[in-house]
This record gives structure tokens, sequence and C-alpha cells, in this order.
């Protein structure tokens, strides 16, 4: 029989949780599975999973947002995935423990993130549940994202591709301004330092943002759309559709 874990300051209350995968769970699936949940904040630019090492725990964000990156042979590194409150980053956990290919980081801090040890993660889905469900389809919905963010890397403009994630930041800090260096700018589109630096003035030249010294406030979020691909509603809807599902249930 397994050991019931012991009380913790930590633990989420029953009932309650601000990440929208955990939320859309039965009440009763989420008491049992916040046991094995730890509170924990997310610190701005701090890397959770590094390429090349196993996880040892999943997060799920109640705020702010971390970057998936794919990780070059030169060490550069491109943005794959956004995942905020929607998600869970760290979604391959239920494999086999086998080392990731990724690289994930925090790019919007938030104090309320909830931790889960890998191999709960996993006695979780072997139980073949609600969560096992709900995480299954976030998971196929990831490769979507993931996709969709291929394609847009491929055949949309730089100033495309800074609208689509300047909107995603939007939705996952819950707010209209936030912080964005110009290195990791660069480092997110796959593109030059001067490059981001022109597409970002000629987004607040047109009235679209406002951008100083690291940090970025959309002033016209409807514009800003307009701007932006058909990738951030395709993206966006992509992933919303896994907790609108679970809720229907």
């Amino acid at each position: 029989m397994a050991k019931r874990r012991p009380q913790s300051a930590n633990r989420p209350p029953p009932g309650d949780s601000q990440n929208l995968l955990l939320a859309s769970l039965p009440v009763e699936e989420y008491r049992r599975i916040a046991q094995s949940l730890d509170v924990v904040p997310l610190k701005l630019k701090n890397i959770i999973h590094r390429a090349g090492e196993p996880i040892e725990h999943v997060y799920f964000p109640g705020g702010g947002f971390c970057s998936m990156l794919a990780v070059l042979k030169d060490g550069g590194m491109v943005e794959v995935a956004t995942i905020g409150r929607e998600g869970m980053v760290g979604v391959t956990a239920v494999l086999d423990g086998n080392p990731v290919t990724s690289t994930s980081m925090v790019q919007g801090e938030s104090d309320t993130c909830y931790r889960m040890k890998a191999d709960a993660f996993r006695r979780e889905m072997e139980r073949h549940g609600m969560f096992y469900e709900l995480l299954t389809h976030y998971a196929q919905a990831l490769v979507g994202f993931i996709m969709q963010s291929t394609a847009c890397n491929a055949v949309h403009s730089v100033e495309q591709r800074l609208a689509r994630w300047l909107l995603m930041a939007r939705d996952r800090m819950d707010s209209d301004e936030f912080p964005l260096t110009q290195e990791f700018a660069a480092m997110m589109l796959g593109a030059s330092r001067p490059t981001v630096t022109l597409v970002a003035s000629t987004l607040q030249k047109a009235g679209l943002i406002t951008y100083h010294r690291g940090h970025v406030t959309i002033v016209d979020g409807e514009k800003l759309e307009e701007a932006s691909c058909e990738c951030y509603r395709t993206a966006t809807d992509l992933l919303n559709a896994v907790t609108d599902s679970a809720r229907r249930k």
C-alpha cells in the first residue's frame, strides 16, 4: 500500500486550482491528485527542464507561462511552444523517464504553479481515468500546437510571428503589459536582434504596442490580431478545445 503523503503547507486547497487542466477534473479526482501536488512559484528565466536530462517533475502553471525551446548544436534555442495555465510542462514524462530533447524556461512569472513528481504523474496516467483522458487529449493538442508553430516559422513574416507571440503572452499573463527582452525575442523568433528591433519599431509606430527597456505594452489588441497570422487563433482554439471538451462531460 502506498504511503500517505504528509500534510504540507504548500499543498493546493482541495477543489481549487488556477490551472485549467486541473480545474477541469471531477472534484473527487482532483482531491486525490492534489495529494501529489506542491505549489511553487515560477521565476523569470528559470530553466525547469533541460535538454539531455530526465524529467523529475511536471508543472501545471496557475499563471505566467513557460517556453518550450528546441536546442541547436551551437547552443542556440528557438521556441516551439508557449505553455501557460491552459496546459502542462513535461507531458513527455508519461513515456519512460528518458532524457527530454527540449528545454523549458520560464518566460512569464507567477506565484502559483502546481508541481508533481514525474513518477506520481506516471502512476496517475496508469489509472486510465479522467486525468489520463484529459492529459492524452492535451498531449495531442500540444503536438498540433508545435506543428502549427513550425509551419508559422516557415511561411509567415517576422512581424506576423511577433504579433502572434505577443497575443499568446498576453493571454497567458492575463495582462497587456509584460517583460520582453530583444535577446529573448530574437531567440523565440529565430531572427537577429536588429530584425526584432525593426519589427517592434514598426508595430510601435502603427500604434499597436509600446516597447521600452525590456517591457512591452499591447495598446490595440484587435489591430495586433489583424497584424498577426492565422496561427494565433488556430493554436488558441486547439488548446482551448481540450478543457472545453472536458467541461462538457
